[in-house]
């Protein structure tokens, strides 16, 4: 049975693929195996949390806008 990814579990992951990457110890097919399953996390994570936005965004609407979203960071910064 596989596994269910969760956000927690694959931002660590992704920790541990940095690092792993920054030891310059792994040979280019392991390293591109390693920047691929990066890669592959990363998407996941950011899909994850554009879907918690939406439903945040969501409940907001439902709650005739009582609670105000405060970004964490300004877009435009970026």
């Amino acid at each position: 049975m596989a596994k269910k990814k969760n956000f927690e579990t694959s931002l660590k992951r992704l920790e541990e693929i940095a690092n792993e990457m920054e030891k310059n110890e792994t040979t280019l097919e392991a390293s591109l195996k390693l920047y691929k399953e990066g890669v592959e996390t990363a998407i996941f994570c950011a899909s994850f949390l554009k879907d918690i936005e939406q439903q945040v965004s969501i409940l907001q609407k439902e709650t005739n806008d009582l609670f105000k979203l405060n970004p964490f960071y300004d877009v435009e910064e970026y």
